[in-house]
């Protein structure tokens, strides 16, 4: 289970009628039983609509629809804030430089958005509502220690070749 502070985002964001999901590396690690380096949220909710319902947030990468939400320590010993990244779902195309989308469009649904991932056990999304999101086979090759990409190689490589080391640092 993610810590209080990621529990309160996913709550915040599901109160407010918008569809929210642990992605990401965070799931693989948690699959992996490790303890994730980051948190990540995917939602339908806008930026804007993110942004209203955690006014203290940063907005770390907006045109990608990325808003930093600072939330308190769980533990009231610790100072500082607890960073947890929410994303809008999005689809991205154009990859003119082979390593950025020069078009990036929000959606509405978690399939659209999981489908334009790198590899597939990058690919996996977690609620407490629906549990485990694993649409393109990474819980399996997570446990067969397998690389492999979300559909054609050649594609996911071609949108942004630094996807190559990523495969190798896997």
């Amino acid at each position: 289970l993610p810590p209080e502070p990621v529990d309160q985002v996913l709550s915040r964001l599901t109160t407010a009628g918008f569809e929210a999901y642990l992605v990401g590396g965070c799931v693989r690690d948690l699959l992996l039983c490790r303890e994730p380096a980051d948190w990540d949220i995917c939602t339908a909710a806008h930026p804007n609509d993110v942004k209203a319902l955690f006014p203290d947030s940063l907005e770390t990468g907006l045109r990608h629809g990325t808003i930093t939400v600072m939330m308190p320590q769980a533990n009231s010993a610790e100072k500082g804030r607890f960073p947890v990244e929410v994303t809008t779902f999005r689809a991205e195309s154009d990859y003119a430089d082979h390593r950025h989308p020069e078009v990036i469009r929000f959606c509405s649904d978690l399939r659209t958005d999981l489908s334009r991932r790198d590899f597939t056990i990058n690919a996996m999304a977690w609620s407490p509502a629906t549990g485990l999101v694993d649409l393109f086979g990474g819980q399996l090759d997570l446990a067969d220690r397998l690389v492999r990409c979300v559909g054609d190689p050649l594609l996911r490589f071609s949108e942004d070749a630094l996807r190559m080391l990523r495969a190798i640092r896997f």
